[in-house]
């Protein structure tokens, strides 16, 4: 991906160097009419060059829009998840769940975000998702290996768990445009735990 924008921006500064030179430069432009062949096959391979960025941009954008479908449906996956995990591993915080339950969860998300990552990372709007998954797996794990689990701690998962739910809007727009789908978000923070997901 790095090295198609690169090419790019390759190709416009050489357009654009080669119209300043145009504009600009009086000896470029005599020297340019002296030398018709010349002058007619450059700016031949010019316009191809600029037709092959907009095409390869065209394709590019339209592949990201068949795919998006897929890329959300897989996102929702990962929150789905990530509630079921995220609300165990609270109950585990607040002293009133069991933790073999919670790790079970937590491996079975980690699992589901390793496998969706080859998806998800295919996409620049699905990314910053991803990276707030990974956080939130990171942060789940630090909360389970520790054996008295502090005020802290339950604030880093907050912070991870508010992140993911606001990266993950944009992708749950995709399948349900206008709407919001109801994943039973776990409110760490504002809700009551009875409300916290399945």
């Amino acid at each position: 991906m790095s090295v198609r924008i690169s090419g790019h921006w390759a190709v416009a500064a050489l357009v654009a160097g080669v119209l300043v030179l145009d504009l600009s430069d009086a000896s470029f432009a005599h020297w340019s009419a002296a030398h018709p062949f010349f002058t007619a096959a450059a700016t031949g391979l010019l316009v191809l060059l600029v037709t092959v960025l907009i095409v390869d941009r065209v394709v590019a954008m339209r592949k990201e829009r068949d795919q998006a479908r897929a890329i959300s449906a897989q996102a929702t996956f990962v929150m789905a998840q990530a509630t079921r995990a995220s609300h165990a591993v609270a109950l585990v915080l607040d002293g009133s769940g069991p933790r073999e339950d919670a790790s079970e969860e937590v491996r079975t998300y980690l699992t589901m975000v390793s496998v969706g990552t080859t998806v998800l990372l295919d996409a620049h709007l699905s990314r910053p998702f991803l990276e707030a998954a990974q956080a939130l797996g990171a942060e789940m794990s630090a909360a389970l290996a520790r054996p008295e689990p502090s005020p802290q701690t339950r604030e880093r998962l907050d912070d991870a768990v508010a992140r993911m739910r606001s990266e993950s809007t944009p992708l749950l727009r995709i399948l349900d445009p206008g709407h919001e789908l109801d994943l039973g978000w776990i409110r760490l923070r504002t809700g009551p735990r009875s409300d916290a997901g399945p």
